[in-house]
């Protein structure tokens, strides 16, 4: 038999050809299949392959027109799909679900900035008896089905007979697809298609905040149900031209954000009063408990204001109104000028004559310079620790630790500089248990910044495996010396640790469950303690499972609370949610109460804090029970004091009770990775 592979003229063997051609054939199959819109966080990334097949859930809305006919008629054009393209049927008959829209017209006036909606409401309060018109979305009109998931929509409402045909319009629409009877939930979509009705382009828009910035906390933004999810939908209604006839209050956007967000620190709180929405069906909404999660100071605008998200009026917060600055400084009245430096101001012409968007100096009245955070002052040279070595590390011995201070020029500096500086001691790493923490304030200098400093504690005598050393300060400086603005600010350094063995062991430490880039994504510069700890790997070494605040809560308020890192960040998130205080006391004995905190996000979604997984289950063998005197269950163990911060039902403890024996907890047995109630499913959305 001739083994020798077949040549084509060419000289190509035939298997190479073949094998070439099923290569060409499979990539062109991966190029053409659609891509999975699920992910582990989605219901349907669970549900039965046929079920999706017939229902393909999701929503997609997209307007592609609009018109405004001579008599004033308004339409517009629109699709329903879902994520991968096919057309919904928006009354649920030839596709799965039902889909409800409902749609805002309204223009921008010529010389304007804000919105006046065409499609508006009368709402009178029962408590005042006052009415007021607001813009609202409309869904009255009539709809005609022009293609396959294709409809135009002529509205109820019409444009008045003097309509600005050269003035931007826009179209706006939300909508949900209810498919909970298939246990895929309701989606939900949002659009808004901007137009110029005498086909000119359009060149004005309100676009001052990306509903990308808003999300950085919010995850995702979704108002009014959900089914209001982005900015540009948000500010056709939220206009001065809306308000709420219940309190008198304004619901134009620039104010009720600027008063939701100041929450518990607006003057008129401070005194005494309350900030209050009422709603649809009369729900109250009390803001005036809002925290600010980017506090404590509230004066940094950028927050929000981002730059560089693509805003095309993201300078916006640059030119000061009256509506604008009086929202956060609600105890002025610029009618009059009190607290306006007797200065009335009858109108926005002149605010920009005093209030230029940069001054000279830090805390004048320019924008920036108002609304400057002392920890950002440019004027601070900054604190950078560095750990170089630690020396003597067995049990028994006291570390001798090397370190460096500069600031951020690089330049030297000495433990004299500095206003605090402390060395932290803690172990085992690989789940801390204990502390000490010394003030090296004392450690002797030597050249370019570097010192040493020798525990008076030493390493305990019966300590094994890896243990950290941490590093935490700050400076005392004072800015605008010898003006009526000077103060008194802190410069914080970014906590360092280092890791050693005490016996000669192979490294092990802690497990990084999250991090401190995601707690910054809401909290912009997270930092407790004065501004000593801003490191996740520095506040576990204090926040172990041994800890408590016993130490801090008085006589009268015991038993004492669990401050573990994953307890105490878990509850502290779960907030008003979670059924019982949680109030911790603090340094002076101070109580922390953190029983009316509204997480802004979604809590179902565990990767708004975590990375690398560490909220899968199995846990790492060998952590500690957690002490938690005030909880039903105490110890708890290590699953348990985590799962039970969010769940903090009794009904769960007995759960995590009743799955916990002499060998340990067995939680992972349902709720593991690929198990019927694993993470990633229960918390699906």
């Amino acid at each position: 038999m001739n083994l020798r592979p077949k040549f084509f003229p060419s000289g190509v063997p035939l298997v190479r050809l073949i094998v070439a051609l099923v290569a060409v054939l499979t990539a062109a199959t991966l190029v053409s299949a659609p891509k999975n819109p699920f992910t582990e966080r989605d219901k349907g990334y669970y549900a039965d392959a046929n079920l999706i097949n017939f229902v393909r859930p999701g929503l997609q809305v997209k307007i592609t027109a609009a018109t405004i006919a001579a008599d004033g008629t308004i339409s517009t054009r629109f699709k329903l799909t879902d994520p991968r393209g096919l057309g919904l049927d928006r009354l649920g008959v030839t596709t799965p679900g039902t889909v409800g829209i409902s749609f805002i017209a309204a223009t921008i006036p010529a010389g304007q900035t804000d919105y006046t909606a065409y499609t508006t409401r009368i709402q009178t309060s029962p408590i005042t008896n006052q009415s007021a018109t607001q813009a609202a979305g409309e869904n009255n009109g009539t709809f005609q089905q022009v293609g396959d998931g294709e409809y135009v929509y002529t509205f109820r409402a019409r444009a008045p007979a003097n309509v600005d045909r050269t003035a931007t319009h826009s179209i706006g629409a939300y909508a949900s697809r209810n498919l909970s009877e298939f246990d895929l939930g309701t989606g939900y979509d949002d659009d808004v298609f901007n137009f110029v009705p005498n086909g000119a382009a359009v060149r004005v828009t309100r676009d001052v905040i990306k509903t990308a910035s808003c999300n950085n906390c919010h995850d995702p933004l979704a108002i009014h149900g959900g089914s209001r999810r982005s900015m540009e939908l948000c500010v056709m209604c939220h206009t001065p031209q809306t308000s709420d006839p219940d309190t008198g209050n304004t619901v134009d956007m620039r104010v009720m954000t600027h008063k939701i967000h100041m929450g518990r620190d607006l003057p008129s709180v401070q005194a005494g009063g309350k900030y209050q929405i009422i709603g649809f069906q009369q729900s109250v909404h009390d803001y005036s408990k809002v925290v600010f999660p980017a506090a404590p100071d509230t004066r940094n605008c950028t927050v929000c204001h981002e730059t560089g998200k693509g805003a095309a009026q993201e300078d916006a917060w640059l030119k000061p109104t009256r509506a604008a600055c009086g929202s956060c400084h609600d105890n002025v009245n610029f009618a009059t000028g009190q607290r306006h430096a007797n200065l009335p101001q009858i109108s926005d012409n002149q605010c920009g004559t005093c209030h230029q968007p940069q001054g000279e100096l830090e805390f004048d009245v320019s924008i920036r310079g108002a609304h400057t955070d002392p920890r950002f002052s440019r004027d601070l040279p900054g604190v950078v620790f560095e750990l170089n070595e630690v020396r003597n590390t067995n049990p028994g011995q006291r570390p001798v630790v090397t370190f460096t201070l500069k600031d951020k020029r690089g330049n030297a500096l000495t433990a004299s500089d500095m206003s605090r500086l402390a060395l932290v001691l803690a172990g085992p790493a690989s789940d801390y248990r204990t502390f000490v923490s010394e003030n090296a304030l004392t450690a002797t200098a030597a050249a370019g910044g570097r010192h040493t400093y020798t525990f008076t504690a030493p390493v305990p005598a019966d300590a094994k495996g890896t243990w950290t050393i941490g590093m935490e300060g700050y400076r005392n400086l004072t800015l605008l010396a010898g003006t009526v603005r000077e103060q008194t600010v802190r410069d914080a350094g970014d906590n360092k640790v280092m890791h050693f063995s005490t016996d000669g062991s192979p490294l092990a430490v802690r497990r990084r469950a999250v991090s401190i880039d995601k707690c910054n994504a809401c909290h912009f510069d997270l930092s407790l303690h004065g501004g000593n700890r801003n490191e996740v790997e520095q506040c576990v070494m204090c926040h172990n499972p041994t800890m408590t605040d016993a130490a801090r809560r008085p006589a009268n308020q015991m038993p004492a609370e669990a401050i573990d890192f994953k307890t105490m960040i878990h509850r502290i998130h779960s907030g008003a949610e979670q059924g019982r205080p949680y109030i911790i006391y603090g340094f002076g004995n101070t109580p922390h109460d953190y029983s009316n905190v509204h997480y802004p996000g979604d809590r179902r979604n565990c990767l708004g804090c975590h990375i690398n997984n560490a909220e899968q289950l199995p846990v790492r063998p060998g952590l500690g029970e957690v002490t938690d005197p005030r909880g039903p269950l105490n110890p708890a163990g290590p699953t348990t004091a985590a799962c039970t911060g969010c769940h903090t039902t009794i009904a769960a403890a007995s759960h995590a009770l009743a799955n916990t024996t002499r060998l340990g907890e067995s939680c992972a047995a349902c709720h593991g990775p690929n198990a019927t109630f694993s993470i990633n499913r229960s918390h699906a959305r």
